[in-house]
């Protein structure tokens, strides 16, 4: 297996997350997008994808430029990292720039739904563990504290992403939503 792309993005992914913790966590931030690969690696042994995957937070979170992960790693994967991109440039507030990414990931390919709810599932398998251990006050770490708004947001992402119910990710990912956010916002 050619695994040389992947590898890559992963030193590079290493490079850019470096000195930077998952916020409230108490860890490297470079654990997120290896869980969110990692996932992706249980849908698909395409090396783009898995690439995308590792890559998908570089463009959001640090100096990376969309343009740069084009010319080191291709059309593709920059394609992919673009869906998965939560642009703060675009001038927009988070709860709008949310409706756009759902947006996006709703009317995205499947390959692109794959890169996604490799980071969602992440993202929900860490809120799933601490709500648990916090309860109601977790959500005073967000921008966002109001619990029903992350309700809709992740009820939204079932919807979106639900090509993918044939996956055991996608399983998992609906069981976290509807046990940390039982009711189905209207």
């Amino acid at each position: 297996m050619d695994t040389e792309l992947l590898d890559r993005a992963i030193e590079f992914a290493v490079r850019a997350h470096s000195g930077t913790e998952r916020r409230g966590k108490g860890f490297p931030y470079i654990v997120h997008p290896m869980e969110a690969m990692a996932i992706v690696a249980t849908m698909s042994a395409d090396q783009e994808l898995l690439a995308a995957a590792a890559l998908h937070d570089v463009v959001e979170d640090t100096g990376v430029s969309l343009e740069e992960i084009r010319s080191q790693f291709g059309d593709r994967v920059a394609m992919l990292v673009r869906t998965e991109s939560d642009l703060k440039e675009t001038g927009l507030d988070w709860l709008n720039r949310k409706r756009d990414s759902l947006q996006r990931i709703a009317m995205a390919s499947r390959d692109e739904k794959i890169v996604a709810l490799g980071d969602k599932l992440s993202n929900m398998r860490a809120i799933a563990r601490d709500y648990t251990r916090q309860g109601e006050s977790f959500w005073n770490m967000f921008r966002i504290k109001e619990k029903a708004v992350h309700a809709w947001r992740y009820h939204a992402l079932v919807d979106a992403l639900s090509e993918l119910r044939d996956t055991y990710a996608f399983q998992e990912f609906e069981y976290l939503v509807f046990k940390v956010f039982p009711v189905k916002p209207d």
